[in-house]
Protein backbone atom coordinates (compact mmCIF):
# COMPACT_ATOMS: atom_id res chain seq x y z
CA UNK A 1 0.00 0.00 0.00
CA UNK A 2 1.73 3.61 -1.10
CA UNK A 3 1.86 6.08 1.05
CA UNK A 4 2.17 9.63 0.37
CA UNK A 5 4.88 11.79 1.70
CA UNK A 6 4.37 14.08 4.50
CA UNK A 7 5.22 17.78 4.09
CA UNK A 8 7.15 19.49 6.73
CA UNK A 9 8.05 23.45 6.50
CA UNK A 10 11.91 23.78 7.72
CA UNK A 11 14.14 26.96 7.85
CA UNK A 12 18.12 26.46 6.87
CA UNK A 13 20.56 25.99 10.67
CA UNK A 14 23.34 27.82 10.72
CA UNK A 15 23.93 28.13 14.19
CA UNK A 16 25.62 25.04 16.14
CA UNK A 17 26.06 24.37 19.59
CA UNK A 18 24.71 23.76 22.95
CA UNK A 19 23.46 27.11 23.33
CA UNK A 20 21.95 27.51 19.98
CA UNK A 21 19.99 24.26 20.24
CA UNK A 22 18.70 25.60 23.62
CA UNK A 23 17.40 28.83 22.77
CA UNK A 24 15.90 26.82 19.00
CA UNK A 25 13.93 24.72 21.56
CA UNK A 26 13.05 27.69 23.73
CA UNK A 27 11.64 29.10 20.55
CA UNK A 28 9.26 26.07 19.77
CA UNK A 29 11.54 24.77 17.09
CA UNK A 30 13.44 21.14 16.98
CA UNK A 31 16.99 21.24 15.72
CA UNK A 32 17.20 18.36 12.99
CA UNK A 33 19.80 17.28 10.43
CA UNK A 34 19.14 15.23 6.85
CA UNK A 35 22.01 12.60 6.08
CA UNK A 36 22.76 11.43 2.42
CA UNK A 37 24.98 8.83 1.03
CA UNK A 38 26.02 11.49 -1.75
CA UNK A 39 25.94 14.91 -0.02
CA UNK A 40 27.18 16.86 3.12
CA UNK A 41 24.25 16.71 5.86
CA UNK A 42 22.04 19.18 6.33
CA UNK A 43 21.17 21.56 9.35
CA UNK A 44 17.85 22.61 9.34
CA UNK A 45 15.12 23.53 12.42
CA UNK A 46 11.16 22.92 12.33
CA UNK A 47 8.29 23.79 14.06
CA UNK A 48 7.94 21.37 17.19
CA UNK A 49 3.89 20.61 16.83
CA UNK A 50 4.03 19.94 13.18
CA UNK A 51 6.74 17.39 13.67
CA UNK A 52 5.12 16.13 16.84
CA UNK A 53 2.14 15.82 14.81
CA UNK A 54 3.52 13.53 12.14
CA UNK A 55 5.20 11.54 14.47
CA UNK A 56 2.39 10.57 16.33
CA UNK A 57 -0.16 10.27 13.59
CA UNK A 58 1.70 8.26 11.10
CA UNK A 59 4.52 6.79 13.52
CA UNK A 60 8.68 6.94 13.01
CA UNK A 61 8.62 5.55 10.03
CA UNK A 62 6.90 8.15 8.43
CA UNK A 63 8.36 9.65 4.64
CA UNK A 64 8.55 13.56 5.08
CA UNK A 65 9.03 16.13 2.30
CA UNK A 66 11.22 18.39 4.01
CA UNK A 67 10.69 21.94 2.40
CA UNK A 68 13.58 24.27 3.12
CA UNK A 69 13.16 27.82 1.38
CA UNK A 70 11.59 25.84 -1.47
CA UNK A 71 14.59 23.19 -1.89
CA UNK A 72 12.41 19.54 -1.62
CA UNK A 73 14.27 17.19 0.45
CA UNK A 74 12.43 13.82 0.38
CA UNK A 75 13.30 11.49 3.58
CA UNK A 76 12.73 8.87 5.78
CA UNK A 77 12.77 9.92 9.93
CA UNK A 78 15.83 7.84 11.23
CA UNK A 79 16.19 9.19 14.98
CA UNK A 80 14.37 10.96 16.97
CA UNK A 81 15.76 12.28 20.63
CA UNK A 82 12.98 13.00 23.27
CA UNK A 83 13.43 15.28 26.19
CA UNK A 84 13.77 12.43 29.24
CA UNK A 85 11.16 14.72 31.48
CA UNK A 86 8.60 16.24 28.77
CA UNK A 87 8.99 14.18 26.27
CA UNK A 88 9.22 16.79 23.72
CA UNK A 89 11.23 16.21 20.41
CA UNK A 90 14.48 17.80 21.05
CA UNK A 91 16.20 16.40 17.79
CA UNK A 92 15.51 14.51 15.07
CA UNK A 93 17.47 12.77 12.24
CA UNK A 94 16.71 12.28 8.87
CA UNK A 95 17.96 9.91 5.82
CA UNK A 96 17.38 11.17 2.40
CA UNK A 97 15.48 8.98 0.34
CA UNK A 98 14.61 8.65 -3.06
CA UNK A 99 11.29 7.50 -4.92
CA UNK A 100 11.49 4.01 -5.56
CA UNK A 101 14.19 3.06 -2.97
CA UNK A 102 14.03 -0.04 -0.75
CA UNK A 103 15.12 1.03 2.45
CA UNK A 104 15.38 -1.23 6.16
CA UNK A 105 12.86 -0.71 8.76
CA UNK A 106 11.34 -1.84 11.85
CA UNK A 107 7.89 -2.37 11.56
CA UNK A 108 5.44 -2.97 14.75
CA UNK A 109 3.58 -6.60 15.08
CA UNK A 110 0.27 -6.69 16.67
CA UNK A 111 -2.02 -9.67 16.95
CA UNK A 112 -5.81 -10.35 16.29
CA UNK A 113 -7.94 -12.92 17.31
CA UNK A 114 -8.55 -15.28 20.20
CA UNK A 115 -6.56 -18.24 21.34
CA UNK A 116 -8.12 -21.17 23.03
CA UNK A 117 -10.06 -21.42 26.45
CA UNK A 118 -7.25 -22.26 29.16
CA UNK A 119 -4.07 -20.37 26.86
CA UNK A 120 -2.71 -16.75 26.96
CA UNK A 121 -0.67 -14.92 23.93
CA UNK A 122 2.76 -14.10 24.61
CA UNK A 123 4.03 -12.03 22.01
CA UNK A 124 7.96 -11.90 22.50
CA UNK A 125 8.86 -9.16 19.89
CA UNK A 126 7.05 -6.10 19.24
CA UNK A 127 8.83 -5.34 15.87
CA UNK A 128 10.09 -6.82 12.57
CA UNK A 129 12.43 -6.17 10.50
CA UNK A 130 12.10 -5.62 6.68
CA UNK A 131 12.96 -3.89 3.50
CA UNK A 132 10.18 -2.19 1.63
CA UNK A 133 9.63 -0.06 -1.04
CA UNK A 134 10.03 4.11 0.86
CA UNK A 135 6.60 4.61 -0.16
CA UNK A 136 5.23 1.92 0.74
CA UNK A 137 6.17 1.05 4.58
CA UNK A 138 3.51 -0.42 6.58
CA UNK A 139 1.94 1.11 9.47
CA UNK A 140 2.03 -2.41 11.11
CA UNK A 141 2.04 -6.25 10.71
CA UNK A 142 -0.97 -7.95 12.06
CA UNK A 143 -1.01 -11.70 12.91
CA UNK A 144 -3.95 -13.85 13.66
CA UNK A 145 -3.87 -16.29 16.75
CA UNK A 146 -7.51 -17.39 16.60
CA UNK A 147 -8.18 -20.71 18.09
CA UNK A 148 -4.55 -21.76 18.68
CA UNK A 149 -3.79 -24.01 21.11
CA UNK A 150 -0.99 -24.47 23.73
CA UNK A 151 2.14 -25.06 22.47
CA UNK A 152 1.46 -22.90 19.54
CA UNK A 153 4.12 -20.26 18.05
CA UNK A 154 4.28 -18.09 15.09
CA UNK A 155 7.91 -17.03 13.62
CA UNK A 156 8.54 -14.38 11.33
CA UNK A 157 8.18 -16.72 8.81
CA UNK A 158 4.88 -16.95 8.80
CA UNK A 159 4.06 -13.53 9.05
CA UNK A 160 2.43 -11.90 5.80
CA UNK A 161 4.26 -9.28 4.16
CA UNK A 162 2.81 -7.25 1.11
CA UNK A 163 4.50 -7.77 -2.60
CA UNK A 164 7.98 -6.42 -2.91
CA UNK A 165 8.60 -6.44 0.90
CA UNK A 166 11.21 -8.94 1.89
CA UNK A 167 12.06 -10.22 5.49
CA UNK A 168 15.43 -9.11 7.21
CA UNK A 169 15.02 -11.18 10.85
CA UNK A 170 15.93 -14.81 10.55
CA UNK A 171 12.87 -16.42 9.77
CA UNK A 172 12.90 -18.78 12.87
CA UNK A 173 12.46 -15.02 14.51
CA UNK A 174 9.78 -16.44 17.97
CA UNK A 175 6.77 -13.57 17.28
CA UNK A 176 4.11 -15.56 19.40
CA UNK A 177 4.48 -17.87 21.78
CA UNK A 178 0.84 -19.77 22.82
CA UNK A 179 1.62 -21.14 26.52
CA UNK A 180 -0.54 -21.98 29.74
CA UNK A 181 -0.70 -18.99 32.17
CA UNK A 182 1.70 -20.52 34.79
CA UNK A 183 3.76 -20.70 31.71
CA UNK A 184 3.87 -17.44 31.16
CA UNK A 185 4.30 -16.30 34.69
CA UNK A 186 8.26 -18.46 34.69
CA UNK A 187 8.77 -16.51 31.09
CA UNK A 188 8.09 -13.14 32.20
CA UNK A 189 10.09 -13.63 35.47
CA UNK A 190 13.35 -15.16 33.29
CA UNK A 191 12.85 -12.03 30.69
CA UNK A 192 13.36 -9.58 33.82
CA UNK A 193 15.77 -11.78 35.31
CA UNK A 194 17.71 -11.02 31.90
CA UNK A 195 16.48 -7.46 31.78
CA UNK A 196 18.26 -6.53 35.18
CA UNK A 197 21.41 -8.85 34.41
CA UNK A 198 22.13 -7.05 31.37
CA UNK A 199 21.48 -3.53 32.84
CA UNK A 200 24.00 -4.57 35.64
CA UNK A 201 26.90 -5.80 32.81
CA UNK A 202 26.08 -2.73 30.62
CA UNK A 203 28.83 0.53 30.43
CA UNK A 204 28.16 3.68 30.66
CA UNK A 205 29.00 5.99 28.06
CA UNK A 206 31.79 8.00 28.34
CA UNK A 207 32.19 11.57 29.22
CA UNK A 208 34.19 11.88 25.67
CA UNK A 209 31.05 10.52 23.78
CA UNK A 210 28.51 12.27 25.92
CA UNK A 211 30.26 15.56 25.07
CA UNK A 212 30.90 14.58 21.18
CA UNK A 213 27.05 13.57 20.67
CA UNK A 214 26.33 17.45 22.60
CA UNK A 215 28.22 19.22 20.32
CA UNK A 216 26.98 17.64 17.03
CA UNK A 217 23.75 19.33 18.61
Amino acid sequence: MAHKALDLAANPRNEFGKGAARRARRAGLVPGVIYSKDTEPVHFTTDRLDLTSIVRNHGTNAVVDVDIEGEKHLTLIKHIDQNVLSLEIDHVDLLAIKRGEKVEVEVPVVYEGEATPGSLVFQEVDTLRIECDVLSIPDELTVSVEGLEVGSQITAADIALEEGATLVDEEDLLIINIVEPQEEEEIEEAAAEAEAGGAEAGAEPSEEAEAASEDEE
